[in-house]
């Protein structure tokens, strides 16, 4: 009776947003996704008889490599819900998909041997349904956040209905797996963050400009402004200084240079972009081109991390940890608390004491990861689930 209820509430959710919708397939920030997503335009079903992941975000995607490189290309299937996630997946197979709205689902969907989801997208439909259709479904790199855990107990009756339709959870930590199980889940294990088991590398050896090297990494709006001001402090003691600006999301590319260039112009400083001069030269360099990031933190003395001076629950700190870089976070990384726990040297200021700890930079400590992840139990899981039968469904 709930699978029923549910969908029928998602059908009228889906039409009732349906004018909103068709205005922001215009916009250039959802004019593939939107059309893929909720009216399955260029958007065809997977093929059967797969191992069926799904990730959100680009860092998800990134992170399950390690489960992707353990298994044949050929039975891979991949969906995602943003743009930057799908450009990820997209190289992994040709079997790559933006995920439908829930109620689409019931005629696109096809039986797979498994469904592996990753951390939180909790979609009652996508998993009641691929069990339906006979696959495992398994939940991994499973998390309960402070800030998140008091709203999921909110809707408590919700999520066990979801957790009743999934087979396996392997969580992050200890007291995830207790949130979990709170909230009905079964079948629960700990193996650590899969962003911790194998760190993006770098692709290629970049050339690191003379001087002290300062990275903003994967920044968000209001925090360029913040790096901006304290490197011209910096500046003032060091002059050999230079920053690299790199924007977490690509739409944001234009309005970043725009700002970094009339920053650069009060200040005296030379600024250019990284896609129209391949060099670090400048006094700012704004990197406008995905995928660089784990090539400049190779060669960065400073990370200072985005994402956590505004509230937006920080960043992957061991992709830049790894090389022993000197980083600084702000507060706010709440949905990266285990894996700040897991390195150690890393500097939380406030966002107002940013320009006087950067300026205190020689006392600032190497990272280093202490915690790593154990894959081994999923990847069984994995390998097991591929000699099983797809059922006529």
């Amino acid at each position: 009776m709930f699978f029923y209820l549910y969908t029928i509430v998602s059908i009228m959710i889906y039409l009732i947003a349906l004018p909103f919708l068709i205005f922001l397939s215009f916009k250039t920030k959802y004019n593939v996704s939107i059309p893929a997503r909720f009216f399955l335009w260029k958007n065809p079903p997977l093929c059967s008889g797969g191992i069926w992941f799904h990730s959100c975000s680009f860092g998800e995607a990134k992170a399950i490599k390690p489960l992707v490189d353990a298994l044949p290309q050929e039975v891979l299937r991949m969906t995602t819900t943003t743009h930057t996630g799908k450009s990820v997946t997209d190289g992994y197979t040709e079997q790559s998909r933006y995920l439908p709205f829930e109620p689409l689902l019931l005629g696109w969907m096809k039986p797979q041997k498994a469904l592996v989801v990753m951390e939180a997208e909790f979609w009652y439909l996508l998993f009641a349904l691929a069990k339906k259709r006979g696959a495992k479904t398994i939940l991994i790199n499973a998390r309960m956040s402070d800030r998140s855990f008091p709203k999921y107990q909110k809707t408590e009756w919700l999520y066990r209905k979801i957790f009743q339709s999934i087979d396996e959870v392997y969580a992050q930590t200890e007291l995830d797996r207790e949130r979990l199980e709170s909230l009905g889940a079964r079948n629960v294990k700990v193996t650590g963050n899969i962003k911790l088991a194998v760190l993006p590398q770098p692709t290629k050896v970049l050339k690191k400009p003379e001087g002290l090297l300062v990275c903003g990494a994967s920044t968000h709006e209001g925090e360029e402004e913040l790096i901006l001001d304290a490197f011209a402090a910096l500046k003032q003691e060091r002059s050999d200084a230079r920053l690299l600006l790199v924007p977490r999301h690509p739409e944001r590319f234009d309005h970043v240079s725009v700002m970094a260039e009339s920053f650069a112009n009060v200040k005296g400083m030379h600024m250019h972009r990284y896609s129209v001069q391949e060099n670090f030269e400048s006094d700012i360099t704004v990197v406008d081109r995905l995928g660089e990031l784990v090539n400049i933190y190779a060669m960065s003395d400073i990370v200072i991390l985005g994402g956590a001076f505004s509230p937006v629950g920080g960043h992957n700190a061991a992709e830049a940890a790894q090389f022993g870089c000197r980083i600084i976070s702000g507060p706010h990384y709440f949905n990266q608390k285990d894996i700040f726990e897991a390195v150690e040297g890393i500097a939380v200021v406030e966002s107002s004491h940013l320009s006087q700890r950067l300026q205190q930079y020689a006392q600032l400590k190497r990272t280093n990861i202490k915690i790593k992840s154990d894959l081994s139990p999923i990847i069984h899981t994995l390998m097991t689930v591929l000699e099983k039968e797809i059922p006529d469904v």
